[in-house]
């Protein structure tokens, strides 16, 4: 639980970057620029979401690509990628190559699954091997094996001028160690800790033994820390909405408030055959919110966090919402800028 003995040493946000169809480049700049006024306020990571066929970032890797070079210290994550859609290897080069672009802050995060609506997607992404497509956590398994460096092909070496080398490349040593699952079960967590990844829990989780959206949560860290090599010391990050309005003007109050409003309905129980609980909103002032969060059974087990920001607000609202997380929220939360 952070406290003042042991206070929030994780501060991070996450991003939808959502762009308008007719003019897709401004929305991208747009997020780019929210990840720099994140670094200029210290927050320790910066997370976008991954989003396909809609309008939403869709290659967060190459936007996280171009976000290295217009930052020097804020980690950069993925929150998640699908790897439904995604050729672990392939994907391997892509988050090697970014890694080394961007110094090492790079923190893909991944979930497994097939991909969302895939009876309507997959002549499209897998016209030749739909029906035979592992979307199992072995998907994940590969993945890891790649970027841990273990070999892919059983020859290296010289052919005409050409050097071939036997791992994906390039390497990078470290990255494996910054791999994220965005889990949302028991039995993920389980899998996750078991295989010695870390652990992305957010605002979207299963109902398997409880309707308590906190005690839920709790009980997928703990799951997590008693399967992971590194116990108790298994890195956590949680993910909620949190909407603080210290500085906010009366319009985005209200705004905010409307928002909240429509969306706290589906937190009351859960939803569909998969029984899906969603974690409230956290709207207030800095001082409400940080009182909630200590109240929070999931906030209590973690000292690292990835607040996410509301999908439909605008670019001022963002800088509002950043601002007051980094200059009021996270310091009632015993946080303090690493740089």
């Amino acid at each position: 639980m952070p406290t003042e003995s042991q206070p929030l040493r994780h501060l991070g946000f996450l991003t939808i970057g959502l762009f308008d169809e007719v003019d897709p480049g401004a929305g991208h700049e747009t997020t780019l620029r929210i990840i720099e006024l994140g670094e200029r306020l210290g927050f320790d990571s910066a997370w976008v979401r991954h989003r396909h066929l809609q309008f939403g970032i869709s290659s967060p890797v190459a936007v996280l690509a171009a976000a290295s070079q217009r930052t020097r210290h804020i980690q950069l994550g993925t929150a998640v990628t699908p790897l439904g859609w995604e050729n672990p290897l392939r994907l391997a080069e892509d988050l090697a190559t970014v890694d080394v672009l961007s110094g090492g802050r790079l923190n893909p995060g991944i979930s497994v699954g097939p991909p969302r609506a895939y009876d309507e997607v997959k002549e499209a992404l897998y016209p030749d091997s739909a029906e035979h497509e592992d979307f199992s956590h072995q998907r994940v398994a590969r993945l890891l094996a790649h970027v841990r460096g273990e070999p892919v092909t059983g020859w290296s070496g010289t052919e005409g001028f050409e050097e071939f080398s036997d791992r994906v490349q390039p390497h990078s040593p470290g990255l494996a160690s910054r791999l994220w699952y965005g889990g949302g079960s028991l039995g993920s967590a389980r899998w996750a800790g078991e295989h010695g990844m870390n652990l992305l829990t957010s605002s979207v989780v299963k109902s398997e033994e409880s309707e308590d959206f906190a005690e839920i949560q709790r009980a997928l860290i703990r799951t997590f820390r008693a399967h992971h090599p590194d116990g108790e010391r298994a890195r956590v990050s949680q993910g909620l909405v949190v909407i603080p309005t210290d500085s906010a003007t009366p319009q985005q109050r209200a705004k905010y408030a409307d928002y909240v409003a429509r969306r706290t309905p589906r937190t009351a129980a859960p939803q569909g055959p998969e029984r899906l609980l969603f974690a409230r909103d956290l709207l207030g002032t800095s001082e409400q919110i940080a009182e909630q969060l200590h109240a929070h059974a999931g906030f209590r087990e973690v000292d690292e966090v990835a607040f996410a920001l509301p999908f439909t607000f605008d670019h001022d609202d963002y800088v509002q919402i950043l601002t007051d997380i980094a200059t009021g929220l996270g310091p009632r939360l015993g946080w303090k800028p690493a740089h």
